[in-house]
């Protein structure tokens, strides 16, 4: 009953190693560097365009301004969410959907949000 060199490492749970190979798959992360890549490529490059729209459905009646696909990209997305509820002085969030992200901020708060984009050189529809 000798260990064999033909073992499966299948069997095998990786509990901690500080192998950066090894935390990428801790983390879910291996294979996503070059996704990533791509990404920060297309928000540098400023090759996308948000699109506007206001809801209200099941909100409450309250309005809610969503600007959406923009590209997943987690450092960009969160920063502009902080900038935007910042400037317009209210509260909102951002989502992650797959390949594209959406950022909800409260109210009708088209002009002012119109205003930081043209100053970033984003361009938007929809509005």
């Amino acid at each position: 009953m000798g260990n064999s060199s033909s073992n499966n490492n299948k069997d095998r749970v990786l509990v901690y190693s500080t192998d950066p190979k090894d935390q990428a798959i801790l983390n879910g992360t291996a294979g996503k560097d070059k996704k990533i890549a791509t990404l920060k490529e297309i928000i540098d490059s400023r090759k996308f365009v948000i699109v506007f729209r206001l809801e209200t459905a099941s909100r409450g009646g309250k309005t809610v301004t969503v600007l959406d696909k923009i590209p997943a990209y987690e450092p960009f997305v969160k920063e502009l969410t902080k900038e935007l509820k910042v400037k317009c002085g209210v509260g909102g969030s951002c989502n992650f959907d797959g390949e594209y992200a959406n950022i909800e901020i409260q109210g009708d708060k088209r002009l002012a949000i119109k205003k930081i984009l043209d100053g970033k050189q984003i361009k938007y529809k929809g509005m």
